[in-house]
């Protein structure tokens, strides 16, 4: 037996551009990775800290304080108002939940994974870990009659675009006539546009009064810059979160508990988040205009971490462009073939480093 076959780790063949950008005299800026580089909240920090003798095993399920915690979160934040506490689980970010969905909800060599066509790379190795066949469904194209799972995401990696209340009820309704499950990833949904309010898959407007075959997976990286803490939580229909609870426990997939304690601590505070999201619409302020001055047509980007960028060539061509100025992104191919000519540039660096990026350009 062989481990299912996987594509090449996108970000290794970045190595020369990488080389490149790193030789710029005033040191390279990366952009292209939505990693945090910003302080962790001092309220989750002390939350992790006060947690630190944690001998005996975490629980899988999460204590009822985390659970509750995100339940209240998902309602001021989003207002959310059909999840409980007993359809809440943590996870070890939503790296991980993303990639072993599919698995985890008994998906095999039959099945089809509906994602969108300019997609997080770890939608597709979901479907390929669990022998599955993924199909790319732009949001105007109709879903795969064979789809069991269909993703979505919004705000979207890459591209920052959202999807509103009608949107993801019309593709909600689609879905549940073919029998799919629904998994939202709305890693981004506390980021979004200026003025305007986030629309969880778990708003009532959104499912028609019930949460059934609909999951909402969140992680606390982008939003509470807990990205090393690898925390994350996956809400909504409550037999599907019991099904994926019963795998976890035997699989040993637990939250450790200072983790859940910080995870605790961040889903009650919302000032940090606040902050946050200022912090990142500077950022675009300042970079978007930037990348418009030097030429390249900025679409979407209204949401989210990142400017989904071209210049109306190769986006290879386009990074090696960018690479030569020291700054380093990540091409749109990494996200699908309708990526082939955008650069996908993160808003992940520091003010400091930002504003170089922006002076380079």
């Amino acid at each position: 037996m062989t481990p299912p076959a996987l594509p090449d780790f996108p970000w290794d063949s970045l190595a020369t551009e990488t080389a490149t950008a790193r030789s710029h005299p005033d040191g390279v800026v990366d952009l292209s990775v939505g990693t945090p580089v910003d302080p962790v909240p001092e309220v989750v920090a002390d939350a992790l800290r006060a947690a630190w003798n944690s001998p005996g095993y975490p629980q899988t399920w999460g204590t009822p304080r985390l659970r509750t915690a995100a339940v209240d979160a998902l309602g001021r934040r989003y207002g959310v108002t059909d999840v409980v506490p007993d359809a809440v689980l943590p996870t070890i970010g939503s790296k991980e939940l993303v990639a072993w969905l599919p698995t985890l909800l008994g998906l095999g060599a039959d099945d089809v994974v509906a994602i969108p066509d300019l997609a997080y790379p770890t939608y597709e190795v979901g479907a390929l870990l669990a022998g599955a066949s993924s199909v790319r469904v732009a949001d105007d194209e109709p879903l795969p009659a064979g789809a069991r799972l269909v993703w979505l995401n919004s705000p979207s990696n890459p591209t920052g675009r959202v999807l509103g209340v009608a949107a993801l009820a019309a593709r909600v309704a689609e879905a549940r006539r073919l029998g799919a499950v629904v998994a939202s990833d709305e890693c981004y949904l506390g980021l979004p546009a200026p003025g305007a309010d986030p629309v969880s898959v778990l708003d009532p407007r959104v499912h028609g009064g019930s949460v059934s075959s609909l999951l909402a997976v969140h992680s606390l990286s982008k939003t509470s810059q807990l990205a090393g803490y690898r925390a994350g939580f996956v809400a909504g229909d409550p037999e599907l979160v019991a099904g994926l609870l019963a795998v976890r426990k035997h699989a040993g997939m637990i939250v450790p508990r200072p983790v859940q304690e910080a995870m605790t601590a961040a889903l009650t505070d919302d000032a940090h988040v606040a902050e946050t999201r200022l912090r990142y619409d500077a950022r675009r302020d300042l970079l978007r205009p930037a990348l418009e001055r030097a030429g390249l047509r900025v679409d979407h980007s209204e949401a989210g971490l990142y400017l989904w960028a071209t210049a109306g060539r190769p986006c290879r061509e386009t990074l090696a462009w960018f690479a030569e100025r020291g700054i380093l992104v990540a091409p749109g191919e990494f996200y699908g073939p309708a990526g082939s000519e955008h650069v996908r540039v993160a808003l992940t660096a520091s003010d400091e480093r930002v504003e170089a990026a922006a002076s380079r350009l």
